[in-house]
């Protein structure tokens, strides 16, 4: 791990102030993915800013009729165990609880989380090609064992999937997110348009400009956010990231679907939202004929390599259960 410098910022003035002549400069809530990659000599950021120490509104949460508001220093198990998310939104209750331990969930952020880097064990390995960590290098995972990674949103550059959990849930249910210290001064980003398909530039992994940091989350209410869960499939029960999972959210009436939202996790470069298999389910009655229909669609563009075309079925399998169950919740 090189040297770096260490600055606590007590305000959002301090902590955006502190970036200003450093290109490397990190924000650091948790620091669960952060001094990981530091370690392994992945990432190395020439100062830490550490926020936890920002007013107590940016460790809140906060909900009403009309939204749930989590401020980005909120922690995951914080969340997790918070009433009105557990009633009201289980598809973040799941997501939440469904990732990693319980010891790295009381500490990382939620702000934290949704621009976690990826898990590529390429990315991780200085010793080969990655567009990510060098770009131009190449991309060592299309010719190597690409079991784990994606099958939709790849590009020439760049097949890492995604392994957060709750940006699945979070782009499912329409979230924003609120920054600061951005070019154009604060705004909200639409969760679909934070995460960056690779393309031709993988290295860029969201929109976020340097130095801007994620203040809160918002995620609106409706009548699907009851009526949610979050599907995982994994090598094991017990810490270990997707292979394929579903993020599932319907608004029903009289039995028939008005509404559906679907993310897939696990199978995809980024947050994926499966519009083409909502779509389908609109306006009619959702039964297991009809979920293989929307399964089918959701991964109707999946390009698959060597060794994981095994999640184009898992991932339909798993948007099907995942659709029966919710369609059976009791809300």
């Amino acid at each position: 791990m090189q040297n770096f410098e260490y600055q606590r910022a007590d305000n959002i003035e301090a902590a955006l102030s502190a970036t200003h002549g450093s290109p490397t400069a990190r924000f650091i809530g948790g620091g669960t993915n952060l001094t990981d990659y530091m370690a392994l000599g992945v990432m190395r950021p020439e100062l830490l800013i550490d926020i936890n120490h920002l007013p107590p509104q940016y460790a809140q949460i906060e909900s009403d009729e009309r939204r749930l508001r989590l401020g980005a220093l909120v922690r995951m198990g914080q969340a997790e165990d918070d009433a009105v998310v557990r009633s009201r939104y289980p598809v973040i209750r799941d997501a939440l609880a469904l990732a990693a331990s319980r010891q790295v969930r009381n500490m990382a952020t939620l702000g934290g989380n949704i621009l976690q880097r990826t898990r590529c064990e390429y990315f991780r390995g200085t010793g080969f090609a990655c567009n990510k960590r060098t770009p131009g290098s190449g991309c060592a995972a299309l010719g190597g064992i690409d079991r784990a990674h994606a099958v939709l949103g790849t590009s020439e550059n760049c097949i890492a999937a995604y392994a957060g959990d709750f940006a699945q849930a979070l782009i499912a249910l329409d979230a924003t997110v609120a920054t600061v210290g951005g070019q154009g001064g604060p705004r909200s980003i639409p969760f679909g348009q934070l995460h960056r398909l690779p393309q031709d530039a993988p290295q860029l992994e969201t929109t976020l400009s340097a130095g801007e940091l994620i203040t809160h989350i918002e995620v609106p209410a409706g009548p699907w956010t009851a009526r949610s869960r979050y599907l995982k499939v994994r090598d094991r029960d017990s810490y270990q990231f997707a292979l394929a999972s579903a993020a599932v959210a319907l608004h029903l009436e009289d039995g028939m679907v008005r509404e559906a939202r679907i993310a897939l996790g696990g199978v995809a470069t980024v947050p994926w939202r499966a519009r083409e298999a909502e779509a389908l389910l609109s306006g009619k009655r959702l039964d297991e004929a009809l979920a293989q229909r929307a399964a089918e669609a959701a991964f109707a563009g999946a390009r698959v390599g060597r060794h994981n075309a095994f999640k184009v079925p898992l991932g339909k399998r798993t948007v099907v259960r995942a659709l029966l169950e919710v369609h059976t919740m009791s809300v």
